[in-house]
């Protein structure tokens, strides 16, 4: 049986998980590659308010952690395309738990911090 303080450690693989969500645009980059591979143009006008040099950021990092898979084709002018891959479409499910939990609790937290100045 393992101690409590075994969970705490900070190389455990539980971490992984929030360190790869800790970017403000990650999840939302993810989700907008929900329905199927998009085109770096396709994403910024999905989501609105991202600049091209952090959607670029984004979809690197996203890449070089195995969540996205970037599709060059030869074609003229080239075509790029951003495809989840099978751990990034894992992530799907814990980022729209937390979208449900912040619709629910966003109002509070919200209170809470406008009453703690921050």
């Amino acid at each position: 049986m393992r101690s409590t303080e075994d969970h705490y450690l900070a190389d455990c693989q539980a971490r992984l998980g929030f360190d790869l969500l800790s970017g403000a645009w990650t999840s939302v980059v993810l989700y907008a590659l929900s329905e199927g591979p998009r085109r770096p143009g396709e994403l910024r006008d999905e989501i609105g308010g991202i600049s091209q040099k952090v959607l670029t950021e984004t979809l690197r990092r996203l890449e070089a952690n195995g969540l996205v898979v970037r599709h060059r084709y030869a074609e003229a002018p080239p075509r790029v395309e951003y495809e989840l891959t099978a751990p990034g479409r894992g992530l799907l499910e814990p980022i729209s738990a937390l979208g449900r939990w912040s619709a629910r609790y966003a109002d509070e937290v919200l209170a809470a911090q406008e009453l703690s100045g921050r």
